[in-house]
């Protein structure tokens, strides 16, 4: 017997939007499809792989690492990636099983029992949506450093940029990527394609260029012994707490791949595309970062300190000054800011276009304040959440005035990011863990026997990464100005939540809305309509 599809399932395909596999496995979920599938596997994969932007990552978070030496910021990237890669792989078990936009809530709110899904699914909710928005800060932040280090190696060091004028930069990227995420995602999936290629050029570029460059100028490459044995402690702290402080590096570098869970909507046969872009992203830049780096060490100076306090104010500008002198490094870094630009062009777009869907799907479900307002999708812009938009988008510049404080301060952008989302990711993983034995219906991806074991590593994993995105950098008894206002930023924002949900969300928030009536053949699915709307199916 032919199997009756629901009104908006018609609309939706009519509308061409989904294929009925997609549309099924959404509705299964409670949601019908109101933004157009376009995205293949590969294009899925590009989004995080694209956000990660793996060299310009590294070089902006370089300065966590480098006061471990070049044995630590290696081996620490080594160690860290391979842990962050079990949360990988957690995720995607998730991912492929319930993909949708909403992700890490939704999974809360799911798995999570009776007396704690509201609250445990609004806290997700919100810490995913302000890591999100760190995400944006950071990038644009970090490339307006890049833009101005070039500015300074033309002026042969003798011009710094003021905390005005990079927060100045980091404002005009902002409003740039904004109005390309509204206006350009009818050609995303193309340019996607095209950032994995860029995201190789970068990476083949400063493989060869670097020692090549080295040689070339009469130096000589660094031992083996000094790259991979070589420790320095340029902090305050222990020497072994300077080589776990390196963990930063990776940590913030390889965090973008949640960003697949938020494209569920828009992807094709969601259930493999998003689980599978998770891990080739993760993947990816834990061998091609440890690759990166090694080269790097191999052609850094051998003074550490004298690159961690590089009159262009930034390291890696160093770096490619000492290989490649004066021309050579104009040379390579004039051609690598361009490619640099449109990665982060992409890198910020995606990310607000990532963010977007998060604050979007939150807004659908009713939970962040003017919902209404936020969860509206412009049809005279191609299905965009341009609302949602422009609400991240002023939200990220205002975080940016930590620019104006010192580069110190600044670097809570990077902490927010890790902080918050750690917090999002092992909320869903643990609730899984606790109560979820009996609800889990694998995807067409899944680990397996191993499943349990690795999603416990990765909450211990996330638990130990949120602590130490609390740390300040510089040692024990900071002053003011080396504080880490991580816990300020995501303090107020964690508590304002939790208050706002006792005191006002707690008499209407639900848990994540149905758009669509799941049909009878679904109730006996892993996350069928009728169980989320009793919720009374617990381990």
């Amino acid at each position: 017997m032919a199997k009756m599809e629901s009104q908006p399932a018609v609309e939706a395909r009519e509308a061409g939007l989904a294929d009925p596999g997609d549309l099924e496995l959404l509705a299964k979920m409670g949601y019908k499809q109101e933004l157009r599938r376009q995205y293949s596997t590969v294009q899925i994969f590009a989004v995080a792989f694209s956000i990660m932007g793996l060299v310009p990552s590294i070089a902006s978070t370089i300065a966590f690492s480098l006061p471990a030496g070049p044995a630590g910021m290696i081996w620490g990237w080594f160690t860290a990636s391979i842990l962050i890669f079990t949360v990988g792989l957690a995720m995607a078990d998730m991912a492929s099983a319930m993909p949708t936009a909403g992700g890490l809530y939704w999974w809360t709110h799911y798995f999570a029992g009776d007396k704690y899904k509201k609250v445990l699914s609004f806290l997700v909710g919100y810490s995913n949506t302000l890591g999100l928005i760190g995400g944006i800060c950071s990038v644009d932040y970090t490339l307006s450093l890049m833009i101005l280090a070039c500015v300074s190696i033309t002026r042969d060091g003798d011009w710094s940029a003021s905390n005005g004028i990079i927060y100045g930069v980091y404002v005009g990227l902002i409003l740039i990527h904004a109005l390309c995420a509204i206006f350009t995602n009818q050609i995303m999936p193309k340019i996607q394609n095209f950032c994995i290629f860029i995201n190789i050029a970068i990476i083949v570029a400063t493989v060869v260029a670097l020692p090549v460059g080295k040689v070339t100028r009469g130096g000589s490459l660094n031992s083996g012994s000094f790259v991979y044995g070589h420790v320095d402690n340029l902090t305050t702290w222990p020497t072994g707490w300077t080589f776990v402080l390196s963990f930063l590096a990776p940590i913030w570098s390889i965090g973008f791949f949640d960003s697949c869970v938020h494209m569920s909507e828009e992807a094709l046969h969601a259930a493999k595309a998003v689980p599978l872009g998770i891990i080739w992203s993760a993947g990816c830049a834990c061998v091609l970062g440890f690759l990166v780096l090694s080269i790097i060490a191999a052609c850094m100076n051998p003074d550490v300190s004298a690159t961690l306090s590089s009159v262009y104010g930034q390291p890696m500008a160093q770096i490619y000054f000492d290989a490649l002198g004066k021309r050579g490094a104009l040379g390579f870094m004039g051609v690598l800011i361009v490619i640099q630009f449109l990665i982060g062009l992409s890198l910020g777009m995606r990310q607000i276009v990532a963010a977007s869907r998060q604050a979007w799907a939150f807004s659908r479900d009713g939970a962040l304040p003017f919902s209404s307002y936020f969860r509206h999708v412009s049809k005279r812009v191609r299905y965009q959440p341009v609302r949602a938009i422009c609400g991240l988008v002023v939200i990220s510049i205002i975080f940016g005035l930590l620019c104006l404080i010192n580069s110190v301060a600044a670097n809570a952008l990077f902490s927010l990011f890790v902080a918050s989302n750690y917090v999002a990711w092992g909320i869903p993983i643990l609730c899984r863990l606790i109560w979820g034995k009996a609800r889990f219906r694998p995807g067409e991806f899944y680990t397996g026997v191993l499943s349990r074991p690795i999603a416990t590593v990765a909450v211990v994993w996330l638990v130990f990464g949120l602590i130490l995105s609390m740390f300040p950098s510089t040692g024990p008894n900071p002053s003011a100005k080396d504080m880490n206002y991580t816990i300020v930023i995501n303090g107020f924002v964690w508590i304002a939540s939790m208050t706002y949900y006792v005191l006002f969300a707690r008499k209407w928030y639900t848990g994540p809305k149905m758009t669509i009536d799941a049909p009878p053949s679904t109730t006996d699915s892993a996350a069928s309509g009728d169980e989320m709307k009793e919720g009374k199916r617990n381990e």
